[in-house]
């Protein structure tokens, strides 16, 4: 059988539909004969078809280099309005804050310390002043870090930081003339910041700076007192304080005119190098100069001070007293030559013990009594009283310090032989109120008003509260209480003609110009008429004047040759503290007195505070006394010492 031709081995529906492409009855485009199968079976299908030819794809377009031109133009439009925008907050808007900002972080504001003020005596002699000094700090953290450095331990030979610390201590002590040890605990203390020595001589100062660059200087101001302790309780001390940056007072007239030795710092405005302290030359931008403090003038004579200083303390230490003080005023003007304690020996205190510490004055109180008596014109120096050897008063029984029977006394007498039951008797003449008065009249139980700080007024009970005892204590000077001060102040009232004008320590102060500016003084009180004033000065003559007994005064040893002196012992019994009553050999020992006693120059107010033997501070005033004659040529008076008689037969 013969085979079919290859070209219709598919049936005819398939040709047909090829036929409609190519048109009717056109023949197909030939396709290869697929091939035969393995084992000749039957040829494969042939598979779909290919598909119509890809079409070529287009090239895209160029980019508009326009359009490009146009986005960078807007980007660069968009920077420079933020720029400008920028621009004119910073120099417009923000300008003067960023100005401001930036000169704050360069300029430094500078402290100009201002001189302290001098102390000076009445003479001009210097008490206190005060000179540069360097204080010498070191960073011990610091000082080991550095020396611990990789680069520095590099080195051959570099100690170790404990090393270098020994060698700036030893350095130190050399010059300084201080303990190396003390110093080396300090540069290996744990701590950023130790002062070495507080108070140094500049020239010393620049040696060990330049010596150990580890060590720095600050500047500091020394207070010196080429006087040592004269006066030291009235002038005080003062140190520098690092908290307010200067020297400040600390006790006495340094604390209590710190404000008038202070004067104001000033000031510097400079631009400083960056990343630095150092100032830049010319670069001061504002500046207010310093005020430097007044000089304090003072009523002392630091040579008197220095004499009272010297007598006090002997006379305490062989008296066996446990304390002493003395004041010395000018008769007239109330002003303090002298104002001395044993105890601190004339250094700085907290307070003057004069100023600060009452005590119950004894008979030297009795001066309230008969100034009273005086001025009500109830008595007369010559006046004669028979006085027993003791008195009652409310429930109490007052004797006289030694043991007698009625005696005929003079009020001379009564003064002079310090009688108390004499001295009582008169006091109830004059009466409570009349003597209260006369007590405010003298500043009893107030204080003076002394520059001084801490100054105690006493105490007086209120008269309200006066029972029957109490007038039997308060005329012979128990049951109140005064200072050393208060004391003198009563005396120089009489001094002065019966005109008691408060005592004040301070005279003038001198500005940095020179100017000196006298203190005003304060004004006067009228205690008493000068009548009575001048007879008071004559009675007190009899405590002081030397005769056969019984017409020698208690005081006798207060007299000094060639000048009459007017004056009053006094003795008063101390408090004890276990009972709260008075002691029966304890003893507060007094004497005020004034000289001449018939145109006075000077008084002198004494206090011991309990010397074993009960001793008199009568002595005491002569030798004080007689050197002020000299010291002050205090004229000789050729009159034959003043005798009156004190007792009669």
């Amino acid at each position: 059988m013969a085979r079919l031709p290859a070209t219709l081995t598919r049936p005819p529906s398939r040709q047909t539909g090829r036929g409609d492409r190519w048109g009717p009855g056109a023949p197909g485009p030939r396709r290869p004969a697929p091939p035969p199968t393995r084992g000749g079976g039957p040829p494969r299908r042939p598979g779909p078809p290919p598909g119509p030819p890809p079409r070529a794809r287009r090239a895209p377009a160029p980019p508009d280099p326009r359009r490009r031109l146009r986005i960078g133009r807007l980007l660069l439009v968009v920077l420079l309005l933020v720029a400008a925008g920028k621009l004119v907050e910073v120099q417009a808007i923000d300008a003067g804050s960023l100005a401001n900002d930036a000169a704050k972080q360069r300029m430094t504001r500078l402290v100009v310390p201002a001189e302290r003020g001098a102390i000076l005596d009445r003479n001009g002699t210097p008490l206190a002043f005060s000179v540069e000094a360097k204080a010498l700090v070191a960073n011990p953290r610091r000082i080991s870090a550095d020396w611990s450095k990789p680069e520095v331990r590099a080195v051959p030979g570099t100690p170790t930081p404990d090393q270098r610390k020994a060698q700036i201590a030893q350095g130190m002590a050399t010059i300084l003339h201080a303990d190396p040890l003390a110093l080396f605990q300090e540069l290996t203390s744990d701590r950023a910041y130790v002062v070495l020595a507080p108070l140094v001589d500049p020239t010393a100062a620049r040696t060990i700076t330049t010596q150990f660059p580890e060590i720095a200087s600050e500047d500091r101001e020394s207070r010196q007192y080429p006087a040592g302790d004269v006066g030291g309780s009235v002038v005080g001390s003062a140190s520098w304080s690092l908290d307010k940056g200067r020297v400040r007072g600390n006790v006495g007239l340094e604390s209590a005119q710190d404000a008038t030795l202070a004067g104001s710092d000033g000031y510097r405005i400079v631009d400083t190098a960056e990343g630095s302290d150092a100032v830049i030359p010319g670069s001061t931008r504002a500046e207010q100069p310093a005020q430097a403090g007044r000089d304090v003038v003072l009523t002392l004579d630091a040579d008197l001070q220095y004499t009272v200083q010297d007598k006090l303390s002997a006379y305490v230490a062989r008296t066996g007293a446990k304390d002493g003080s003395a004041v010395v005023l000018d008769a007239k003007t109330g002003q303090v030559l002298s104002l001395a304690n044993s105890a601190a020996g004339g250094a700085p205190a907290p307070g003057d013990a004069a100023v600060t510490t009452p005590f119950e004055p004894g008979s030297v109180n009795k001066v309230v009594t008969f100034a009273g008596a005086l001025e009500a014109g109830l008595i007369r120096p010559e006046d004669v009283l028979t006085v027993p050897g003791s008195i009652k008063v409310a429930d109490r029984t007052i004797n006289d310090a030694w043991v007698h029977g009625p005696v005929p006394m003079t009020m001379n007498g009564v003064l002079g032989k310090s009688s108390n039951v004499g001295t009582l008797m008169t006091a109830q003449r004059l009466g409570p109120d009349r003597f209260a008065q006369m007590l405010g009249d003298l500043g009893v139980g107030t204080t003076t008003g002394v520059e001084l700080p801490g100054e105690s007024a006493g105490s007086v009970p209120p008269r309200a509260d006066w029972s029957g005892s109490t007038f039997g204590n308060l005329p012979i000077g128990q049951g109140l209480s005064m200072t050393t001060l208060q004391m003198a102040s009563i005396y120089q009232a009489v001094a002065n003609g019966g005109v008691r004008v408060p005592p004040r320590v301070i005279s003038a102060t001198v500005g940095p110009d020179g100017v000196r500016t006298p203190t005003p003084p304060p004004p006067g009180v009228r205690a008493m008429s000068p009548q009575t004033a001048q007879t008071l000065r004559q009675m007190l003559q009899s405590v002081t004047q030397e005769a056969k007994s019984p017409n020698q005064g208690t005081g006798a040893k207060a007299a000094m040759d060639g000048y009459p002196v007017a004056g009053k012992t006094g003795t008063a019994q101390q408090v004890d503290p276990g009972c709260g009553c008075y002691a029966k050999s304890t003893y507060w020992i007094t004497f005020a007195g004034m000289f001449p006693a018939d145109d006075p120059r000077y008084v002198v107010a004494l206090m011991l505070d309990a010397p074993p033997g009960g001793d008199s501070a009568a002595p005491l005033f002569h030798d004080i006394g007689t050197y002020l004659a000299a010291h002050g040529n205090v004229p000789v008076s050729t009159a034959p010492p003043r005798v009156v008689p004190l007792q009669l037969p």
